[in-house]
């Protein structure tokens, strides 16, 4: 008796809350931007927000568990593969096999009010080693007042389309040139807390605004110390939080219009602004303007034919402090001897003065999907900058020379749950030698997956 009436207890609170969540003005809140999905999630999309897969419940809380590996191998005619001419951390790094990660998903309801989710990513470095790397790990509100959201937690900053993507929701074998250039190998993502609005507009309109820790290799043009390198002409110094100046700050506005039956157009304008580590005065800017345009039609099959179109241009502002090394030269030679701290590298003694550095650029591309399974997709790359004092002086830096890149590729989906892409790269880099390049990229899923806005 005292069994069956803890039972009917327990039952009347599950109802009280079902109740709650119905009548909350927040319980229809996406969860994430545009209600749209590019290439290949046209599958997903048939299928709703998530593949079939592992799910690990208990009560009204639940965990999806799903694992995506990317494999891929080529041959490239440069000599610089990792670091120059393929710049992000989970682009190919050497001719022969690279694996760009093993990815494990973890998402689901905590309970009625929070969801969670965590991506860990494995990987094998070029020298063969394996690396363990914690991409996101946060907690996301499902019910504030007022079309609310906060996330806290490790996640990818919401800066453009780009940045907010993982490596398997990618169109290309590779990340864009001026995304890996301007927000770094790994991208701008942090710990930290964001808050979105869902703007109450007849269309799709949301606002963000986060704010991270600016230290670390995630945080590639604010105060990462780049290794104790120089970078941008200077050798990079440790700078501590003391003030809310020191954080990382990102505010994103995105919005989405049906602008005819079958056709969808997403613009959206992005910021992050924080200090560098050029010196106590340094600090960084960056903007961001994107656009997605999304054709589908009417007697589409699983998502097929579509054509889609996405545009993305960043440009950043980095001031550098003033830095002279002419305290290393303890005899007063001019020239840094063998026994003397040498930061550069060639013996110099430099004055570099205070001077903002502008750099910028943009990629196109463009996807079709023909028939059912199949995509062609083409992409173009440019990235360029002003000439700074510190050039003028001791010559063009190759961190900052210009360079385009045009890039064709074949994709097949044998099903939702893989992929096989075939990419040619041609490119051309002031400076440095032009490449070209070929790779064979294998993709598999395991279990459930969450869909990756596009």
């Amino acid at each position: 008796m005292h069994e069956q009436r803890r039972a009917m207890e327990s039952l009347q609170q599950q109802i009280e809350v079902l109740k709650a969540q119905a009548a909350s003005p927040t319980a229809s809140r996406p969860a994430s931007p545009p209600p749209v999905v590019s290439e290949p999630p046209l599958l997903w999309e048939k299928k709703g927000a998530l593949t079939d897969g592992i799910r690990v419940q208990s009560g009204r809380a639940y965990m999806d568990i799903g694992l995506v590996g990317d494999l891929v191998m080529g041959i490239s005619t440069a000599k610089d593969i990792e670091g120059h001419l393929q710049q992000d951390g989970h682009d190919p790094s050497q001719r022969g096999f690279t694996l760009q990660g093993l990815e494990a998903n973890f998402t689901g309801a905590v309970d009625p009010y929070f969801r969670g989710n965590a991506n860990v990513a494995f990987q094998i470095n070029s020298a063969g080693d394996s690396a363990l790397e914690l991409e996101e790990a946060w907690l996301e509100t499902t019910s504030l007042p007022g079309n609310l959201q906060l996330r806290l937690g490790q996640y990818l900053t919401d800066f453009g389309r780009a940045n907010t993507t993982h490596p398997h929701t990618w169109s290309f074998v590779d990340s864009p040139l001026v995304s890996a250039r301007l927000l770094g190998p790994d991208g701008v993502r942090n710990l930290g807390a964001r808050l979105s609005w869902l703007v109450p507009t007849p269309f799709y309109s949301e606002l963000f605004l986060g704010m991270q820790n600016s230290h670390g290799s995630t945080a590639y043009s604010f105060r990462y110390d780049h290794g104790n390198q120089v970078y941008l002409g200077r050798p990079n110094l440790s700078r501590n939080v003391n003030t809310l100046g020191d954080m990382l700050f990102s505010p994103r506005y995105t919005a989405s219009f049906d602008i005819a039956d079958r056709q969808t157009l997403v613009l959206g304008i992005s910021g992050a602004f924080g200090p560098n580590a050029s010196g106590q005065d340094g600090y960084t800017r960056i903007y961001g303007a994107d656009l997605y345009w999304k054709w589908k039609s009417s007697h589409q099959d699983a998502g097929f034919p579509f054509v889609s179109f996405q545009t993305e241009t960043i440009w950043r502002q980095y001031h550098a402090s003033v830095y002279s090394n002419a305290a290393d030269d303890l005899n007063h030679s001019g020239a840094i001897d063998g026994t003397e701290r040498n930061v550069f590298g060639d013996s110099t003694v430099r004055t570099l003065p205070g001077e903002t550095l502008l750099d910028y650029g943009l990629y196109s591309q463009i996807s079709w999907g023909f028939t059912k399974g199949w995509v062609v997709a083409l992409r173009g790359d440019w990235v360029n900058s002003s000439m700074s004092r510190y050039e003028s002086m001791y010559g063009r830096d190759p961190e900052r020379a210009a360079r385009w890149r045009i890039s064709p590729n074949l994709t097949w989906f044998p099903t939702e749950f893989s992929k096989i892409r075939l990419q040619y790269n041609y490119d051309e880099r002031a400076l440095l030698d032009n490449a070209h390049s070929i790779w064979l990229q294998f993709e598999f899923l395991l279990g459930a997956h969450g869909a990756h806005k596009f």
